[in-house]
């Protein structure tokens, strides 16, 4: 899950009326079998969220127009909510700035993309309930002197990054006395080789990609300050994770909160631990 800010309301506003006159499709689409289809909007490049594979291994889906398919958290969510609600399932594969102004545009019916659910979005799209609520963490290599912080305090003067456009740089890292902030990085693999090769001394993510993380880097050791009373401040509204749909698609938003009400968190620790479980190292 990104926890990413919307900077340019007015932009995407734009890009969703330019969306439309050109000619959105806002029609609920069919598949060959009859049934209708959901479309759903991912990265398919953001491990455990989200990937992109070669095969259907554990139940992988395809990619719209490829020949890879998509799995990850995102992936299994997407196709409970299909099969329940009675549609064929297709994943469409976007940039990250591209997905509210599909979701706008009607190009697809919902992003399922690790979104949390901010004021800002909710001015542009509607939010379910969340699908996942996501922790702040800091990751640090073995041996480091920030191995056993207790809280963000205890983090003085470390020289630090995070993923570029995320509350986690934009929010988390100013909080750290005297922190030495480099650059931000363009994705969390890239975040993840300079904590690795030593440039860095930690950096700052959620809990999901922490621990995928430490499946890829054993080396790494992983930094949990919730609960106690030095934690990184952040709202509710940067940690609730919600699947986007159009303003005014009641019948989907209903029926995504419908489904989303017979499961618990416990059901969405299971699944998130079963996502890390199988990603790519890769990734």
């Amino acid at each position: 899950m990104r926890l990413r800010k919307i900077a340019a309301i007015a932009v995407a506003m734009m890009l969703c009326v330019t969306a439309v006159f050109a000619g959105g499709n806002n029609e609920e689409t069919v598949s060959a079998s009859g049934r209708p289809v959901l479309r759903v909007a991912m990265e398919c490049g953001y491990a455990p969220y989200n990937w992109t594979q070669t095969t259907d291994a554990n139940g992988a889906v395809p990619i719209a127009d490829s020949n890879d398919y998509a799995y990850g958290y995102d992936v299994m969510m997407a196709k409970l909510i299909a099969e329940r609600l009675g549609y064929d399932l297709q994943i469409v594969k976007l940039d990250w700035d591209s997905l509210v102004p599909a979701v706008l545009s009607g190009t697809v019916d919902c992003a399922i993309a690790g979104q949390s659910i901010t004021s800002e979005r909710l001015q542009m799209v509607d939010f379910t309930d969340p699908y996942y609520y996501a922790s702040i963490i800091c990751l640090v290599n073995e041996g480091s002197k920030y191995e056993n912080a207790q809280g963000v305090q205890d983090l003085a003067g470390a020289t630090c990054t995070s993923q570029l456009g995320t509350v986690w740089y934009d929010v988390c890292l100013p909080q750290i006395p005297n922190a030495n902030i480099l650059p931000a990085q363009e994705s969390a693999p890239a975040m993840l080789v300079a904590l690795a090769s030593g440039r860095v001394d930690l950096v700052c993510t959620d809990m999901p990609t922490g621990q995928a993380a430490l499946v890829a880097y054993p080396q790494m050791r992983l930094l949990d300050f919730s609960g106690s009373a030095d934690d990184f401040q952040v709202s509710q509204e940067e940690i609730n994770i919600g699947i986007s749909v159009r303003k005014g698609n009641t019948e989907l938003l209903d029926g995504i909160n419908s489904v989303l009400s017979t499961l618990t968190v416990d059901d969405f620790n299971r699944m998130m631990d079963e996502a890390i479980s199988v990603q790519p190292l890769a990734q």
